[in-house]
């Protein structure tokens, strides 16, 4: 007997300008962040039918990133943005077990030379 296995569906380098930060300045003028997602499924029904209907749906997976990231909410810290994307797929998706997300913002105010700031965070479920 096989042992099901979780597919990884991954979405890279997803662009979005926002408002967010601490500073106001960020607030006011905004900026550029990326963000990739790792979402794990099981994916036995979709292979086995060859189906999309039976397939966790990347597009609707975009639009949660961009309800959180580019919505109406402000956010201080990019921590809050991770978790506030997790639990809305989690919410979304039942078939979803684990997910991954990445925010990097790349446009930093501080006195510093850096290429972006990121934040990593995971979520499983559990039954």
């Amino acid at each position: 007997m096989l042992k099901t296995t979780l597919t990884r569906i991954s979405i890279v380098n997803a662009e979005y300008y926002a408002y967010h930060g601490v500073k106001a300045e960020e607030r006011k003028l905004g900026g550029k962040y990326e963000v990739d997602l790792d979402l794990y499924y099981d994916t036995t029904a979709a292979v086995v039918n060859d189906d999309v209907k039976d397939a966790l749906n990347y597009e609707e997976a975009m639009y949660c990133i961009s309800e959180v990231i580019a919505g109406n909410d402000n956010y201080n810290l990019v921590e809050t943005i991770c978790n506030d994307i997790l639990s809305m797929l989690m919410d979304k998706f039942t078939e979803l077990q684990l997910a991954t997300v990445r925010v990097r913002k790349l446009s930093v105010p501080v006195r510093r030379v850096i290429a972006y700031i990121e934040a990593e965070q995971t979520i499983e479920r559990t039954n």
